[in-house]
C-alpha cells in the first residue's frame, strides 16, 4: 500500500524513504512555512526601519502580523497536502439536493470532513507565523547546514589538507541523514495541523474504514453460509427426496405407509425449495455469473407486483457495487410488495460519469418514512458503505421514488 503521509513512509521503510519523493515534499513543506514567516518579519522590520511615527509604525506592524496570520491559516491547509495525502479525495460539490432527498439522508462525507474555520484558524496561523515557522526554518538550516558546511570545507582558507578531503566525504555521507529529521519534524507538524484544523477527520475516517471492514466480513460470512448450505444441507435434502421417492415406489399403493412416505416426500421437496430460495437470497448465483441486469430480472420475476425494467449497463461492475445494487433492489421490491399497495413498479439503472444510478419507482400510496422502521435506514447505511447516497421522494398518495447513487468507476468489459 502506498504511504499516505510522510511519517507513514518514514516508519514503514526508513531506507526506502530516501528513494521516494517524501524527503523533497517534507523540505518543501517546512520551507514554505519558514519563508512565509520570514517574509512577515521582514515586512515588520522594514516598517520599524522606516522614518514613521512610533504609534503609526506599531499599528502598521500589528496590521501586517494580523494579515499574515489570516493568510497563514489557509496556507497551513494547503501545505498539508505536501506531506499528507489522506485528503486527496474528490471534494467537489455534488449536485444540489432536491426535494427528493430523504429527510435523514446522509450528507456528503466530504462535508463532514471540512476543515475548521474562524478564529481558531487565524490563531493557529498567528502561532505559525510568530513561532512555529521559525522552527521549521531552523530544522531545515541545521539539518542541511551541517553537511553543507562540511561540503564547503575545501573553500575555507583555514582548512588543512585532511579537512579539505574529509570534510566533503563526511558532508556527502551526512546529506542523506538530513532527510530524516526534516521528514520527522514535517510529519509532527502535519499531525498537529491536522489535529487543530481537521479535529474529527481521523475519527471519521476510522469509522468509515471499520464500517467497510464489517460489511466485507459480513459478505464473506454470507458466502460461506451459502456454500455450506449448497454443498451440505441441499445435497442431503436432494438425496433424502430421492430415497423417499424410491421408497414410495416399493410400497403398496394406497397403504398407510405409502401415504406417510408420500407426505414425507412432499415435505422434503418443500424444504428443498425453501432452502434453494434461502440460498438464492443469501448470495444469488446469477449475480456472480451474469451481473446486475440478470440478477435484477431474477428479482423482478419473483416479485408479486409487476415490474417494468429499464436496465442499460455495459459490462460488469465492481463486485461490491453489484452486491449493493442487488441488496437495494431486493429490499426495495420487498417494501413495495409489503407496504406500498402498488399495482406496478419500474426499475431504471444507468452508469454515467462513474456513478451507478438505480431508481425504483412505484405507484403506491407513498408516505414512506425511514423513522417508521429500519428498512430504509438499513438501505441508506448499506449505500453509504459503498460511498454512495440514497435519495427518497414519497409524498402522501404517491408515487414513491427511491434512488441509489453508487460510485462505480468504469464498468469492466468482462
Amino acid at each position: 500500500m502506498t504511504p499516505r503521509t510522510v511519517l507513514e513512509a518514514l516508519v514503514r521503510s526508513p531506507l526506502g524513504y530516501l528513494r521516494t519523493v517524501w524527503p523533497l515534499r517534507a523540505l518543501g513543506f517546512l520551507l514554505s512555512g519558514g519563508v512565509f514567516a520570514t517574509a512577515a518579519y521582514i515586512g515588520v522590520g522594514g516598517l520599524f526601519a522606516a522614518p514613521v511615527g512610533t504609534w503609526a509604525t506599531v499599528l502598521c506592524a500589528v496590521a501586517v502580523v494580523v494579515f499574515a496570520a489570516a493568510l497563514a491559516g489557509p496556507l497551513e491547509r494547503r501545505r498539508l497536502a505536501l506531506v499528507d495525502l489522506s485528503d486527496r479525495s474528490d471534494r467537489s460539490d455534488r449536485s444540489d439536493r432536491s426535494d427528493r432527498s430523504e429527510p435523514n439522508d446522509r450528507s456528503d462525507p466530504n462535508d463532514r470532513l471540512a476543515p475548521r474555520r474562524g478564529p481558531l484558524v487565524v490563531g493557529y496561523g498567528a502561532v505559525s507565523v510568530l513561532a512555529v515557522g521559525w522552527m521549521d526554518l531552523a530544522v531545515v538550516l541545521v539539518s542541511l547546514g551541517i553537511p553543507g558546511f562540511l561540503l564547503l570545507a575545501p573553500l575555507q582558507p583555514t582548512a588543512s589538507s585532511w579537512q579539505a578531503v574529509a570534510g566533503p566525504v563526511a558532508g556527502v555521507l551526512l546529506l542523506p541523514v538530513a532527510a530524516y529529521p526534516i521528514g520527522a519534524w514535517a510529519g509532527v507538524r502535519a499531525t498537529v495541523t491536522r489535529a487543530v484544523l481537521f479535529p474529527k477527520d481521523h475519527e471519521l475516517r476510522e469509522v468509515v474504514r471499520s464500517r467497510a471492514r464489517l460489511v466485507d466480513a459480513f459478505e464473506t460470512e454470507r458466502r460461506r453460509i451459502e456454500r455450506d448450505l449448497h454443498d451440505g444441507a441441499q445435497q442431503r435434502l436432494v438425496a433424502l427426496t430421492m430415497k423417499l421417492g424410491l421408497a414410495a415406489l416399493d410400497l403398496p399403493p394406497g397403504s398407510a405407509a405409502a401415504q406417510e412416505v408420500a407426505a414425507a416426500h412432499a415435505l422434503a421437496k418443500e424444504a428443498l425449495t425453501e432452502l434453494r430460495e434461502l440460498i438464492r437470497g443469501i448470495h444469488p448465483q446469477v449475480l456472480t455469473e451474469r451481473g446486475v441486469p440478470a440478477a435484477v430480472r431474477d428479482i423482478a420475476g419473483r416479485c408479486p407486483v409487476p415490474v417494468r425494467l429499464d436496465v442499460d449497463l455495459s459490462g460488469r461492475l465492481p463486485a461490491a457495487v453489484e452486491q449493493t445494487a442487488y441488496f437495494v433492489t431486493a429490499e426495495a421490491l420487498t417494501n413495495v410488495a409489503r407496504h406500498s399497495g402498488a399495482d406496478h413498479c419500474r426499475i431504471t439503472a444507468r452508469c454515467q460519469d462513474g456513478v451507478l444510478r438505480l431508481d425504483i419507482e412505484d405507484n403506491g400510496s407513498g408516505n414512506a418514512d425511514p423513522a417508521r422502521g429500519t428498512g430504509l435506514i438499513g438501505l441508506a447505511d448499506r449505500i453509504a458503505t459503498a460511498d454512495g447516497r440514497m435519495l427518497l421522494s414519497s409524498p402522501p398518495g404517491g408515487p414513491t421514488l427511491l434512488r441509489a447513487e453508487i460510485p462505480c468507476g468504469r464498468p469492466s468489459a468482462s
